[in-house]
């Protein structure tokens, strides 16, 4: 009887040894595609890399990195390598995606990240609720819907062109650092009614061509954009991070005015009266939009986030 009980012992034992290994196998594997999808998140309108960053539990570690670098990678060092190679390499391949796409299916394109943003909109909503919502909640979003609007309603009022140079795209590396640091921020969506999102992706994407040569690379986005992202982790990683602790109905409330307001402008109309076939071709990427993202929305709402 002892006998038959130890065999049973030892194969549990043995049993619970190769779930361990295969976990530890897995672990790094899934932490980088965790990486891959929060890149994506970051570039791509209407999609937070740092909801995605709370989705999958890196959040905290994520800010630490950011707030504290040496400390961070000594503490999450098995967790925050992969990630961090997997951020890499999502941000610079759907950017490359992007650009292809932007360039030669420019409608199409525009109506599959609105559909993606209006899809986002009920889990963005539900999120800036969760600690509670004020009347000061209210204001903050009706107040940044009608001052964004108006803002970018009047630069196409006025045909302001923005032409991309070094300061624009240093603005642009914040507003990609923002969207990463503040969950639900996702400025890419401002990035694009301000004629920057184009060339920002292309910049980015042109990384992937570096096997072809260094004079591939276009250099002269990725530096201000990278400068401009170091300075706002530097700058406002801690003070963001306070703020959404302190105020995160309002903050939330606010983005989310932010995000309706330069989606609206980014609407192109025009492809919806310009014939029969365009019209079918931009309703059905706008609905692929819609449903995809409320498939994420669901499969997130299926996560326990670890805390």
């Amino acid at each position: 009887m002892n006998d038959e009980n130890n065999k049973n012992t030892d194969m549990n034992d043995s049993i619970e040894k190769s779930k361990n290994s295969k976990s530890k196998l897995l672990d790094p594997i899934m932490r980088l595609i965790h990486g891959a999808l929060i890149g994506l998140g970051a570039v791509l309108p209407g999609i937070s890399g740092g909801v995605l960053c709370v989705v999958f539990g890196v959040y905290r570690p994520i800010m630490e990195l950011l707030s504290h670098p040496f400390k961070a990678i000594k503490k999450y060092a098995r967790i925050l390598i992969p990630v961090v190679i997997g951020i890499a390499i999502g941000f610079v391949a759907i950017s490359k995606l992007l650009g292809f796409l932007l360039e030669k299916y420019p409608d199409p394109s525009v109506c599959l990240f609105v559909g993606l943003i209006a899809g986002m909109l009920p889990s963005l909503f539900r999120e800036a609720g969760e600690k509670g919502r004020t009347k000061g909640s209210f204001i903050s979003l009706g107040v940044c819907f009608v001052v964004v609007l108006a803002v970018l309603l009047g630069l196409n009022a006025v045909h302001v062109t923005i032409e991309p140079n070094f300061g624009w795209y240093i603005f642009c590396g914040f507003c990609i650092a923002l969207s990463v640091i503040a969950p639900g921020m996702s400025f890419s969506t401002l990035l694009m009614p301000l004629g920057l999102y184009e060339p920002l992706v292309s910049g980015i994407g042109s990384v992937a061509d570096v096997v072809n040569g260094f004079d591939k690379v276009q250099f002269d986005v990725i530096i201000p954009a990278a400068i401009g992202a170091l300075l706002t982790v530097i700058l406002l990683a801690k003070a963001v991070t306070k703020l959404m602790d302190k105020h995160y109905s309002v903050v939330f409330h606010g983005i989310i005015g932010i995000v309706i307001a330069a989606t609206i402008v980014i609407v192109p109309f025009s492809g919806f009266v310009s014939g029969v076939k365009n019209f079918i071709i931009n309703f059905v990427c706008l609905a692929a939009g819609i449903v995809i993202a409320l498939v994420l929305d669901k499969f997130n709402s299926k996560i326990n986030v670890p805390d």
